[in-house]
Formats: structure tokens, sequence, C-alpha cells
């Protein structure tokens, strides 16, 4: 194919633009997802995709948009190829734009190779299983809803909510345990304010862990085309840092409901028939293409490992965005509003959290050998303290027997000690633990039925000393 080559008909290349996208004839020989030049009636050249292709037309994304098309003499020239992402080791430390452009004042990556940022398919036989543990430093996690290598674990957040701040914060901590291990965090910001950007960006730079990051922005002002393909680009950077650098790799997706409203609008300006709410029909296979690049592959070292985040619409996780996500995760983190009202950060609730791969991660020689029955003893008397602040608030705490009291008390201790934490504050596995097993000090022994015997002697504050 002459890549040089225009695709002009008789001055009617262009039948129709609305928006930022433009209805060419039918295009022979372009392939879906293609990179176009699109050289406008003034003469300017701007880059565009091809986003949908059949036998009567080509739609072409441009990017960066258009303000006005002259029909008859716009052009489009496309290159036979699908838009890809220099890699090398120097794009850690560095901060990139939705196309993959540095903004952060540094020269061009000098590529190792270029890679599609769809991906390349995995052979199914060779993936593993998540397992071994990602510390974060955050006990809500760590210590109840583990992050797991190779696991796609999201936080359903709601408007309002410290999100930002818990991303920031799991960015400056997270690590993987033992010495030799290589680890990088890749993040992406969607449709995000500029107060947004700057605050990842600065604390990026601030706190040096841009040194080990690879972060990718798009601000909410930037082409939705771009908000597209940003995941895209943080996905394959991470790739090639696993399974070229062997490292293991943290992606942090934020926000995907930003996301969600892109395809969406991309949809209705395609005219497609619309499904819930809205919402495209492929939106699940959509997200399902991006979330399942997360895993550990078989004889390479590296893993990659995708917390995705989302704001809920009106706190409703029974909306489409998060209700799709859940079915192709493993497990949610959600924050509570009823907790930030609290005073309580991070505001995680605990029994509408879960990580489905956490038994997975924990254990001897990868948390700690006490780690899964504390977890679940430390769920039991949550649950039952926090039963009894709802008996309470009718009958009255002054009704409740001496242990009702002890629970009662034990669960507001569980939320000021163990849930809530500074921002700044980085707590080991094992700093979570002891905190549970002082919070457990304050029960009575017999009750600690979910724990073996030994660890009871070996770790209850009072055998101790």
């Amino acid at each position: 194919m002459d890549l040089s080559s225009l695709y002009v008909k008789e001055g009617r290349a262009i039948s129709r633009a609305k928006g930022s996208l433009l209805v060419a004839e039918s295009i022979p020989g372009i392939k879906f997802n293609e990179i176009v030049d699109v050289q406008l009636g003034n003469g300017e050249v701007k880059g565009g995709q091809a986003i949908d292709i059949s036998k009567e037309a080509t739609i072409v994304q441009v990017f960066g948009g258009v303000s006005e098309v002259d029909l008859a003499r716009t052009k489009i020239r496309y290159k036979g190829e699908t838009l890809k992402l220099p890699v090398s080791v120097d794009i850690l430390g560095r901060i990139f734009n939705g196309m993959g452009e540095p903004i952060d004042g540094g020269p061009r990556v000098v590529a190792e190779d270029y890679l599609d940022i769809n991906g390349e398919p995995i052979n199914p036989t060779l993936r593993q299983p998540p397992a071994e543990f990602i510390e974060t430093g955050i006990s809500a996690i760590d210590g109840l809803n583990a992050l797991v290598r190779g696991q796609k674990l999201p936080i359903f957040s709601g408007s309002g909510l410290p999100h930002n701040r818990i991303v920031a914060q799991i960015i400056r901590q997270a690590t993987v345990k033992g010495r030799e291990e290589r680890f990088a965090i890749v993040f992406a910001a969607l449709g995000i304010s500029y107060d947004d950007a700057s605050f990842f960006m600065r604390n990026l730079e601030r706190t040096g862990a841009l040194e080990r990051a690879v972060a990718f922005i798009n601000t909410a002002s930037d082409p939705v085309i771009e908000r597209i393909s940003t995941p895209r680009l943080a996905l394959t950077a991470a790739e090639y840092l696993a399974w070229k650098q062997d490292m293991h790799v943290l992606v942090i997706l934020t926000d995907m409901t930003n996301y969600c409203e892109a395809l969406r609008e991309l949809s209705s300006m395609r005219e497609e028939i619309p499904s819930r709410r809205g919402y495209p029909g492929y939106m699940y296979t959509d997200l399902a293409t991006m979330y399942e690049r997360a895993g550990r592959i078989s004889q390479k070292k590296g893993s990659v490992t995708i917390m995705p985040i989302l704001t809920m619409p009106d706190d409703d996780i029974t909306h489409p965005i998060p209700d799709l996500t859940g079915y192709i995760t493993e497990g949610q983190i959600v924050l509570s509003r009823n907790l930030e009202r609290k005073g309580i950060y991070p505001p995680i609730d605990v029994f509408l959290s879960l990580s489905r791969m956490i038994k997975e991660g924990i254990g001897p020689g990868k948390t700690r050998e006490d780690h899964n029955n504390v977890f679940m003893q430390s769920y039991a008397a949550y649950a039952e303290g926090c039963y009894l602040r709802e008996i309470s608030t009718i009958i009255g705490a002054e009704a409740l027997g001496e242990r009702d009291k002890t629970y009662l008390t034990n669960a507001d201790e569980f939320e000021k000690k163990f849930i809530a934490q500074g921002e700044r504050e980085k707590r080991t596995i094992e700093d979570t633990l002891d905190i549970a097993w002082e919070l457990f000090s304050a029960l009575p022994e017999e009750d600690l039925k979910l724990i073996k015997e030994e660890f009871i002697k070996k770790y209850l504050p009072k055998y101790r000393g």
C-alpha cells in the first residue's frame, strides 16, 4: 500500500461531519482503529483514527476535534498502522498526555520498540492465576481486602469522596514483599479537572514516587478520543515493563466513569442503538478488553495488576458502569459516605468491599501465618458491633448487657484505629495485623473462635507481654 496516497473521490472524500467525527465514503483497504491524517480545507493536518468501517462508509475520529470542515476540500490519508506507543525503560519517571506525548518538559522517548496500544493476545494456556501479596500500606485494604499480583480490584467511589487522595496514597506507598522484586506503577487519569491533574503531578514529583512510575494525564478539556486511548496507552506501558523488563506493575486508572461517558458520547455521535441508560451495548466487551490485560504469565517474572477507580453516579452500585465492572473484576473496594461523614479516612466500607483473591495472596511466606484467621475474626467482631449499634438506636445503649457494650465499643474502636489512618501513614502488614490483635484483646478470649489457639497464644498482647 502506498502510505502517501490520498483517498479523494472527485472532491467528495468527506460526505458528512458531526462534531469531531468525519463520515467518508468507504475507503478501500483501511482497517479498524487505523491511524489517518486528515488534511483540512485550510491546509492544516490533524491526526485521526478510523473508529468504524463498513462497505457504505468509514467514520474517522479527529484528534483534537475540528471546528469547521470544508467537505469538498478535506482529504484523508491512511497510514496502514494503528496507534503505537514508543517504549523503553526511559518511560519510567515520565508524564505523558492521552496520545503518549511527553508533557513534563522532557525530551521524547528514544524508543526501543513501538507497541500497539490495543495489546497482543496472550495464550490462555500460559496464564497463571493471581497470587502473591501487594502491600498498599492501607490497613482496610491489606488486612481485609488484600490486593494480589495479577488481580483486577476496582475502587467504587462517589462524588465528593476522597478517592483521589486514596489513589495518591497507594501510588506513594505500594510495594511488593521481597527485596529482589522490581516494582513500578503506571497511572492514568481520564477526563479529570486541571486541579486534579495538578494535584497528581505535584504528588508524583514531590514524593519521589515518579521515579518508579509512568503517568498518562487526560484532562476534561482534552478530546474525547484521547480519553479512549489513554487507558490503553497505560496498559501497553505496563505490559512492556512487566513482560520485557520483568517488573511487577500496578496500573491505576481513574476515573473509569469518565471513560464510559466518553464511550457513550462517541456511540451517540455514531448514531448507534443505545443499551442501558444510553450506554452502548458493547461497553462490557470494551471494558473487558482492557481489564483482561491484567495477569501473570508462565515463565515470565513480571505481572500486571489493575486497580480501576470509578465514581458511581448517585452512589448507585447497580448503575451499568460499576455493575459491568463487577462482573469482570475479582472483587471491589467500596467507599462509604457514612464513614466519610464521621471524619474517617480512608472511608472504606468493610461489608460491601470484597477481594475474591485474598486467600491466594496471604498466609505463611506471603504476609503472616495468622492473617487469614485475623481477617475472619475482624469481620465477625465488627459485624456484631454494627448490629448492636443499630439495636442501641432503638432500645438505647443503656439497655445492652456488658458483653454487648464491649462489642459496641469495639466496633467504634475498629473504625477509629483499624480503618482510619493518616493520609501519610504507611502501615506494614505486620502493623495492620498487630492493630487487629490489640482490638481483640478487649474482647472475651473465649469469643475468638475463628482464630487457632496457637495464634492466640503467640499474638494476643497479654501472652506477648
